[in-house]
């Protein structure tokens, strides 16, 4: 089952793993505002790709990442830094609309991905989501880590979700190259930390704290396709069931030769107390003897059934309304009537509407 509610989310970081996220107020997706800057403005305000397995991608993190991908093997790219004239003078370009990335080098242009993301007016991955990832990631087991961490990429707004997929997936694909780029996913992490999950105070620069920063963008660049996505297990329906079976009787018990299953073993007609009714009732009469009234096929009289004080108690009776008649004409044949008044006529053929 796909995790999409926030609270759902959030119930399961604190049941599953102790962390508690506090909620942070997600701003609501302005209007898109026509113009040619790239840098320092929000995510919703600039030119945006769809693309179907991450959602909405800023162009120029797009155009920037596959243009880097086919130099991918550049020794140290995105630890070498560019020239500062030259990336003065590809940044202003760029903020004015001018495509000039196919002349960019590609330390120049890893230079820019990185400013980009650093100077964006909200993070990608908001303050109030540090501890949370930081404490994520402290936790002792590799498969609650993986859990947590992927529940709290699932909190994140969508527009900083697709993004940050986006990026993490380009990432990755530099990594596995790392044997021609030098470009460890460690590395990347490490360089990635101050664009992405710069640390707010002097307390949170210290070694043990840089690390676990470093540690959790080093997890969705070895993963990124748990990235925004997580699914939780449920429970089958029969799992909460009881599994004792019902007892077996004392008559199923008995085994038979062969392994069959025993047939059951016939209680007699006097455990129904109908039966003894029925005996009493035509032993006063004298209609027939009790012991061959059940041997007969039929009763010679249908109300006989009846006991006597049973007669006395009801108004009506049925030897009064006779269930079976004939009319008069002799060829005819025997119709169910009404209660008394009501008699059906002979069966005929209809000769009109």
């Amino acid at each position: 089952m796909k995790v999409t509610d926030s609270n759902v989310i959030r119930f399961h970081l604190q049941v599953l793993h102790g962390i508690t996220v506090r909620s942070f107020e997600k701003k609501k997706e302005r209007l898109f505002i026509g113009g040619a800057k790239i840098f320092g403005v929000p995510l919703e305000n600039l030119p945006r790709r769809y693309i179907p397995e991450f959602g909405l991608v800023p162009c120029f993190l797009v155009e920037a990442c596959s243009f880097l991908l086919e130099r991918i093997a550049t020794v140290g790219l995105f630890r070498k830094p560019g020239s500062l004239p030259r990336i003065k003078t590809l940044r202003a370009k760029l903020n004015k609309g001018d495509g000039c990335l196919s002349t960019a080098l590609p330390y120049d242009l890893a230079t820019l991905i990185k400013q980009f993301c650093r100077e964006l007016p909200e993070s990608l991955f908001p303050s109030e989501l540090h501890a949370a990832l930081l404490k994520a990631q402290a936790l002792p087991d590799l498969e609650d880590r993986t859990s947590a961490l992927q529940l709290l990429s699932c909190l994140l707004p969508a527009r900083s979700s697709s993004s940050l997929h986006y990026l993490f997936n380009f990432l990755s694909k530099v990594s596995h190259r790392c044997t021609e780029n030098l470009m460890t996913s460690t590395n990347l992490a490490t360089v990635f930390v101050p664009c992405l999950l710069p640390p707010p105070n002097k307390t949170e620069m210290s070694e043990g704290r840089l690390e676990l920063r470093v540690l959790v963008l080093h997890t969705f660049i070895e993963n990124p396709h748990i990235f925004g996505l997580h699914s939780v297990k449920t429970v089958p329906l029969n799992q909460g069931r009881s599994k004792v079976k019902p007892a077996v009787s004392e008559v199923e018990k008995v085994s038979t030769s062969g392994g069959r299953k025993p047939l059951r073993r016939s209680l007699g007609l006097d455990s129904f107390p109908g039966v003894l009714l029925f005996r009493t009732c035509f032993a006063e009469r004298g209609d027939k003897p009790a012991g061959t009234l059940l041997d007969s096929p039929r009763p010679t009289r249908k109300d006989s059934c009846k006991a006597p004080q049973e007669k006395q108690k009801r108004d009506l009776h049925l030897t009064h309304f006779p269930r079976f008649t004939r009319s008069l004409d002799a060829g005819s044949s025997p119709v169910l009537t009404g209660v008394g008044k009501l008699r059906l006529t002979p069966w005929g053929r209809r000769t009109s509407l």
